[in-house]
């Protein structure tokens, strides 16, 4: 537990998908402190075992707590979402919150029964994703995509890169083609490519992610800690950096620091090549 200042939450993602969770619990908590860790070493998840993302996962987010002890583990990434909580929850007792596509709210939005479900191949093809449509949305017909590239322009995107817009066009053709009027984001990558998603498809009305609920989940367990009123309290200040620390396994992605001021997310301090290159931390203010 994070016992100085105000309560401190550490969020996890295989890369800056993540970023757009961070967002959301930000705006929900703005007096929280924030750690973004990015296992962008080992990004992509989709192509690698199960054995593999746990490990990596466990032993980062393990190195994380030592230097930043945490009130609430986020894991925003669908993929390690689906194989590593019950292996961090034996970990630690610092509760942990995962993701799963938004597939409830969405039925519950949806006018025409149609849903499209954006994931990442991976995501498209795991069991517990049959499950959550045929218990949430059995009665609407559900497209899916599994695009390799999405995840991949999300990623550009912080170093300015476009989104290469007939490619996208091309990957939405089968929810065109199936009238929905509903997309679930069902990787926290997908946000951050809502605009050009948007430009893609007008004709669909709601887009549903997961990002509000997990803002929602991350104050109930500080309200179940006692905690919350620490939040409410230790607002952040305009020029403080919510982020006090933002740590990537690999090399940090070009443009990374102000992507995530762009976002209201101003990191303090950015590690590379995390946990071996701690000592080469950067100051970044709220640069």
């Amino acid at each position: 537990m994070n016992e100085q200042g105000p309560p401190r939450v550490l969020v996890f993602d295989s890369g800056v998908g993540g970023l757009s969770v961070a967002a959301c619990i930000h705006r929900h908590l703005p007096g929280l402190e924030l750690v973004y860790l990015a296992d962008n070493a080992g990004f992509p998840y989709g192509d690698k075992s199960e054995t593999v993302v746990i490990d990596r996962c466990c032993a980062l987010i393990n190195s994380a707590l030592a230097l930043y002890p945490s009130d609430v583990i986020v894991v925003a990434c669908n993929t390690a979402s689906t194989v590593v909580l019950p292996h961090l929850r034996a970990m630690t007792k610092v509760p942990v919150v995962g993701v799963v596509p938004a597939i409830k709210p969405a039925a519950a939005k949806t006018i025409n029964r149609r849903l499209g479900l954006l994931a990442t191949p991976a995501t498209v093809r795991r069991p517990y994703l049959d499950r959550l449509v045929e218990e949430f949305a059995g009665d609407c017909r559900v497209e899916r995509i599994g695009h390799p590239g999405l995840v991949r322009w999300a990623e550009d995107l912080v170093s300015g890169i476009e989104v290469p817009l007939e490619e996208l066009e091309e990957a939405m053709k089968p929810f065109r083609e199936a009238d929905v009027d509903t997309v679930v984001l069902g990787c926290t990558h997908y946000p951050l490519l809502l605009e050009s998603l948007k430009q893609s498809l007008p004709s669909v009305r709601f887009w549903v992610d997961s990002g509000e609920a997990i803002a929602r989940r991350v104050a109930w367990l500080l309200d179940q800690a006692g905690q919350r009123a620490l939040v409410e309290v230790q607002m952040c200040r305009e020029g403080e950096c919510p982020v006090i620390a933002a740590l990537f396994s690999g090399l940090a992605p070009d443009g990374i620091t102000a992507f995530m001021t762009g976002l209201g997310l101003a990191p303090k301090e950015l590690n590379e090549g995390w946990p071996s290159g701690a000592s080469g931390a950067t100051a970044t203010g709220s640069a």
